[in-house]
Parts: structure tokens; C-alpha cells; sequence
């Protein structure tokens, strides 16, 4: 004869114990707060409920006892003599054989076991525990990686597109890690990027999607630049060297305008560091790019003479009233002040804020001539307005001149008498 089982047979009631403690684990592994999973997996309970019992509006409610480590559920029903709905009523007949006390219009509330859930109800607080689970784990990362905004982050390569060349790099702050997406347009170009590869990257944005937190990187950022020195130049870090403006043409050139609110500390010579090692760091990281660092001045004219540098500058003039500027260069400085394809010039305007008109010395009399000829333009517009101006103060209509000849009256005419008759 078989022996029976001495095992108890497995209770489909909540057992208090292991909800807390599985609880807690999740806590542990994945940092969602304990209240969060308790709201989420309430709502999921009174959510199954629900579904297999049609008409139960609010009168359902979980008790969840970390002290007691119990987790029960009830239903509140309203005590009548005449039951019309099932699902928030109880009979009073009914209610009088636990509550021999029992009177019409009293409430009671009655216990509701886990195993009273059907299968389909089952499945539902299961997807409402996994979507809260889910939802917390993506606010965690937004949280966290929307505080590393315009920062630099490290990130591994995961897969490259074979179609357009977008990459997808796994980045991780703080042991949390998530997916970036790195666009055709925010890569260096010329540069080779593989599967495995460990990049350096902007933090741009970070947005909120449907299937989780969304991080736009880059590496073409001006910002970058700025992150790498503040790694490699320790007097960037503490503040004692600023970077005060940056104009970036990625994989090619870069302009950095550097200060020093120590006058013992040389910025360029403290970005440059012993025998060029620190803004050679940063070059090999951007590969192979140009730096040119220079020395930031409050004096217009010191600064865009130094930002169109290696050319050398014969002498800036600042126009009165406007974000301009004329140079004048030594006629075989002019092809290398303006740079391959007006590159060198147009760095040097994104760096200063300022429109560079640039002139070698031979020609610098141009401009007199221009201002000359368009000195003598709005001497012309000024008359033209005046006499236009003239012109309409000006009645339309001239009225004729009345006729100044006098009225002279008519003398009358002497009338002549008839002969009387004898």
C-alpha cells in the first residue's frame, strides 16, 4: 500500500511572509522602492478582483501588514433587507449568521483569498505587477540620466546599422545602464567606429518614449570638447582656468578661448601641459583633430585679433553700433587668416560673436572708398525722402483766384415822355 504524502497540500493563499521578503529583493536588485511595488501590486489585486466580479465599484480594498507580515484582502458590502446588487449588498439574514448583532444599513467588510482569483484574473495582476515593475525601472533611468545631461559619458558599441551607420552604445552611469543612440549626423566624419568599440560621447538630451527613456548623444558637440579638457586639465576642474567660448568644426578644427582668474596661471600654457600632453589626449580621443587655444579678452578688437590666429593681424577696427569688425592682414597673411574654404574665419567669428571683414593691407583704402560711396548713397536717400516728404505736405488741388474786378451797377435807362394831346 502507498504511502501518503506527509507534504501539506500547496495553498493558493498569499503568504505574507514571502510577499514582504520578495518585496524587499526587488528593492535590493533593481532599487524600486518598497511603497512603489506595494501601490503596484494593490492595485493589481483589487484589479483581478474586479475582473471576475462585475458591478464591485470602490468597495474593495488591500491591508498589507509589514509588522504582522500579513497581506489580506476585503469587500466592503452595505447590510439590507433586499439584495439588488450582490456585488456591494449583503442580505441581513445573511449578514446575522457571523453578526447575530447585525442591523439593517450596517457595513461589513468580508475577507477575500487569493485562490477565489480565476485564471484570466491571475494573468491580469500578473501584467499590472510586471508593467509597474517596468515603469519604475524607466523612471529610475530617466532620473538618472537626465541629471547627466551635457555631460560626457562612456559608452560600448553595440551594434552599427549597416544601413544609414546609426550606432547603438550601451552607456552606464551609477551601475544603471541603458541604450543610446548615436545619429549619422552627430558622428565625426572620417571616423571608424566598430562593434566592441568604448567611446567617449556628448549626453545631448534626454527624452521620454514608450519603451523607456530615450538618451541622444553625440560626439560633434562643441561640449565634448569642453568635457575632455575638464578631464584632462585639472585647472579646468577646480575653476581656476574657464573656458570661455568654443566654435567646433567636427573631425577637422576646433578654436577654444580660454581665461585665467589667476594671474599667476597661464590658461593656454595649463592647456597645453608638459611638452603638449594634455591637449594631445584630447586630440587622440577626437582623432587627430585641430586645437587652436587662445587667450580670451574682454577688448573686442584684442580677442577676434587672437581667435583669427596663427595669421598674424595688422589691426582690428570694431563698428560702432554693430555685432562687426574690419581686419586688416599683411597681404601674404591673407590666404591663411581666412583659412581652406574660409574655415580659419569662420571659426573665428563662432568664437567671438562678431561678422569679420577681412582685408589685406594693400586694400584696406577700399574700405574708405566704400564708406565714402555709401556716405554719399544716403545722402542721396536723405534728399530723395525730403523731397518726397515735401512733396506730400502739398495740397492736391490749387483753388482758382477769385476775380478781383469790381461789380459796376447798370445806370438806368432814361425813359423818353409821350406828347400830351391838346
Amino acid at each position: 500500500m502507498a504511502k501518503k504524502s506527509s507534504k501539506p497540500a500547496k495553498s493558493n493563499e498569499l503568504d505574507g511572509k514571502e510577499f514582504f521578503t520578495a518585496i524587499e529583493l526587488i528593492e535590493k536588485e533593481k532599487g524600486i522602492p518598497k511603497d512603489y511595488m506595494l501601490e503596484k501590486i494593490t492595485q493589481a489585486l483589487i484589479s483581478a478582483y474586479k475582473r471576475d466580479h462585475e458591478g464591485i465599484t470602490d468597495n474593495v480594498y488591500v491591508e498589507a501588514n509589514e509588522v504582522d507580515q500579513t497581506v489580506r484582502m476585503f469587500v466592503k458590502k452595505e447590510i439590507v433587507e433586499e439584495v439588488t446588487n450582490p456585488s456591494t449588498e449583503l442580505a441581513l439574514e445573511e449578514a446575522r449568521k457571523s453578526l447575530p448583532a447585525a442591523q439593517t444599513g450596517d457595513v461589513v467588510r468580508i475577507e477575500i483569498k487569493p485562490r477565489n482569483f480565476g485564471r484570466i484574473a491571475a494573468q491580469t495582476a500578473r501584467q499590472v505587477i510586471i508593467q509597474g515593475m517596468r515603469e519604475a525601472e524607466h523612471n529610475m533611468i530617466y532620473d538618472l540620466f537626465s541629471s547627466k545631461e551635457h555631460e560626457m559619458l562612456l559608452g560600448t558599441v553595440t551594434r552599427i546599422d549597416p544601413r544609414n551607420g546609426a550606432v547603438s552604445l550601451r552607456i552606464t552611469s551609477n551601475g544603471e545602464s541603458t541604450d543610446a543612440y548615436l545619429a549619422p549626423s552627430e558622428q565625426v566624419r572620417g571616423e571608424v567606429i566598430r562593434e566592441g568599440d568604448r567611446l567617449k560621447v556628448y549626453v545631448v538630451e534626454v527624452r521620454r518614449s514608450s519603451r523607456g527613456p530615450q538618451v541622444l548623444i553625440s560626439r560633434t558637440h562643441p561640449g565634448l570638447v569642453k568635457r575632455l579638457f575638464e578631464l584632462e586639465v585639472p585647472e579646468i576642474y577646480d575653476g581656476t582656468v574657464e573656458i570661455r567660448s568654443i566654435a567646433r568644426e567636427a573631425g577637422s578644427r576646433t578654436k577654444l578661448a580660454v581665461w585665467s582668474s589667476d594671474e599667476n596661471v597661464d590658461p593656454i600654457g595649463a592647456c597645453v601641459g608638459p611638452k603638449g600632453a594634455r591637449v594631445n589626449n584630447v586630440v587622440a580621443e577626437l582623432g587627430s583633430e585641430k586645437i587652436d587655444i587662445i587667450q580670451f579678452s574682454d577688448d573686442p578688437a584684442q580677442f577676434v585679433a587672437a581667435a583669427l590666429s596663427p595669421a598674424d593681424v595688422l589691426s582690428v577696427q570694431p563698428l560702432e553700433g554693430t555685432k562687426s569688425c574690419r581686419v586688416a592682414v599683411p597681404d601674404d597673411q591673407l590666404s591663411l587668416a581666412i583659412g581652406k574654404e574660409g574655415q580659419n574665419a569662420r571659426l573665428a567669428a563662432k568664437l567671438t560673436g562678431y561678422k569679420i571683414d577681412i582685408k589685406a593691407a594693400s586694400a584696406a583704402h577700399e574700405w574708405e572708398e566704400e564708406d565714402a560711396a555709401a556716405e554719399a548713397q544716403r545722402a542721396l536717400e536723405a534728399e530723395a525722402t525730403a523731397l518726397e516728404e515735401d512733396a506730400a505736405e502739398m495740397p492736391e488741388e490749387i483753388p482758382e483766384a477769385a476775380d478781383e474786378t469790381p461789380d459796376i451797377p447798370e445806370e438806368p435807362v432814361p425813359q423818353q415822355e409821350e406828347p400830351q394831346e391838346p
